[in-house]
C-alpha cells in the first residue's frame, strides 16, 4: 500500500449480465471511496469486449498504480479459468479472466465469482464480521447462492444451491423465485427453507448463517419462523456487497 495515501484503498469491479460496474473501496470501512460508476455490458458479451469495458471503468478513475483491483465475475472460478457459462457469451469458457483482465489494464487483477466475493463482503464488514469459525452466505433469488468461509478464508465455488435434498435439487423448491413462482405464504415457504439450512447444518454445522438477496429485506417475514442450530441473520451490506468483496479480496492476494 502507498503509505502517502491516508486510508488504504482497493478498486472493485462487478461484471453482470446488463452491466459492469466499479468503484474504489475504502478498506477500513467497506465502502464506496468514490462514485459507483456503471456501463451496460456489450451485447455480444465476449472476453475481448467484456476486457475493453473493465479497461474504460478503470480508466475513468485516478488510481494510483498500487492500488488493487478485484472484479467479480458470474460464474465459478477455478484457478483462475471459467469452466461453464451462463450469462456472459459461452466464448468465456477455459477462458483465464485475471489473465486477460491484468492485459487490458495493465496491472494485476484478482477475479473471484461474483456470489464468493458478496458473502467475503459480509464475513469481513457485514453481518459477519469478527466470527470465527463456519460461516455460511446463501443468496436467496433466482437461484440460492451459496458462499463458506472458514476462519476467514473463503472456500471459493461452493454450489450449495443444488444440493439433492427430498429427491429435489434445492433452489427449484427453497430458492425466491419458487416462493413467487408458487405463491407461497411466507410460513410455507419458510417450510422449504428449514429443510434447505437443517441440511446445511447437518453436513457443515455453521457458527453463523447470512442470508442475502433482495428478499432479505423483508427478513422479518420468514428468518424467525426457522429454528436452527446456528443464528440466522440477514445480509447488512446488500447492494455495494459485490464490488466491496471484490476489493478486498484483491487487497488480501495482492502480494
Amino acid at each position: 500500500m502507498s503509505s502517502a495515501s491516508s486510508t488504504p484503498v482497493a478498486f472493485g469491479i462487478d461484471i453482470g449480465g446488463s452491466g459492469i460496474k466499479g468503484a474504489p473501496v475504502d478498506l477500513d470501512a467497506g465502502e464506496f471511496a468514490g462514485e459507483r460508476l456503471r456501463i451496460p455490458t456489450p451485447e455480444k458479451s465476449t472476453p475481448a469486449a467484456v476486457a475493453a469495458v473493465v479497461e474504460e471503468l478503470v480508466g475513468s478513475f485516478d488510481l494510483a498504480a498500487d492500488v488493487p483491483i478485484g472484479l467479480t465475475f458470474p460464474a465459478p472460478i477455478k484457478h483462475g479459468v471459467v469452466p461453464f457459462i451462463a450469462n456472459l457469451d459461452k466464448s468465456w469458457q477455459g477462458v483465464d479472466v485475471p489473465a486477460i483482465m491484468s492485459e487490458a489494464v495493465g496491472r494485476r487483477v484478482v477475479a473471484v465469482n461474483d456470489a464468493d466475493a458478496a458473502g467475503y463482503a459480509e464475513a469481513v464488514y457485514g453481518a459477519a464480521k469478527g466470527v470465527e469459525g463456519v460461516v455460511f452466505v446463501a443468496t436467496l433469488g433466482t437461484g440460492i447462492g451459496s458462499v463458506l468461509i472458514v476462519n476467514g478464508t473463503l472456500v471459493p465455488n461452493t454450489e450449495l444451491g443444488h444440493l439433492q435434498i427430498d429427491g429435489h435439487d434445492a433452489e427449484s423448491r427453497a430458492a425466491d423465485s419458487a416462493r413467487e413462482r408458487e405463491g407461497l405464504s411466507w410460513s410455507k415457504w419458510a417450510k422449504r427453507l428449514q429443510r434447505y439450512f437443517e441440511t446445511i447444518e447437518m453436513l457443515f454445522s455453521p457458527d453463523l448463517i447470512v442470508v442475502g438477496g433482495g428478499v432479505s429485506k423483508k427478513s422479518d417475514q420468514f428468518l424467525p419462523l426457522l429454528e436452527l442450530q446456528a443464528p440466522i441473520v440477514p445480509a447488512a451490506l446488500r447492494n455495494q456487497a459485490g464490488i466491496v468483496g471484490a476489493a478486498a479480496l484483491a487487497a488480501a492476494n495482492y502480494h
